[in-house]
């Protein structure tokens, strides 16, 4: 004859679930592993976004370049940037675009500083003031130029 085993409720319930103990353990060590990852993480968006603001200036150095071949001359500090995508009034072989779209702003949002004549040794400086948007600075905050 066979007898059938019946299973309790409280045999049932351990069986499908986790005891808070052990849910706390894992959640400590997933902040563990947060707090030691994420600072690097950052960081390396940091330099991420220094190394695309020098390849965009660089970018736009060319097209600067190009523009003074077509023109013989530099766009102004007032034509700006501008002049790489709309041709300023008055100018002579001007061939552009010398963009595809419009000019990008900086890889933290802010507009690329261009100034004709430059100040670096320079004809003309383009530059991008960093993470904070303000002169000088270190780090992220650091200015990147074409110098």
């Amino acid at each position: 004859m066979y007898v059938r085993k019946w299973k309790t409720a409280q045999t049932v319930r351990g069986a499908a679930g986790f005891t808070l103990l052990e849910l706390l353990v894992v959640m400590v060590i997933i902040g563990m592993l947060a707090a030691f990852v994420a600072p690097r993480y950052f960081s390396q968006v940091g330099k991420s976004r220094v190394k695309a603001a020098r390849a965009q200036i660089d970018a736009l150095d060319k097209a600067i370049e190009q523009f003074r071949l077509d023109t013989g001359r530099l766009p102004s500090s007032e034509e700006g940037l501008a002049a790489l995508n709309t041709a300023p009034s008055g100018i002579t072989g001007w061939e552009g675009p010398y963009l595809k779209k419009a000019v990008p702003p900086d890889p933290w949002g802010h507009p690329y500083v261009y100034a004709a004549p430059g100040g670096h040794d320079n004809d003309f400086d383009l530059q991008s003031y960093g993470r904070d948007g303000q002169s000088g600075g270190t780090g992220e905050d650091a200015d990147i130029g074409n110098w």
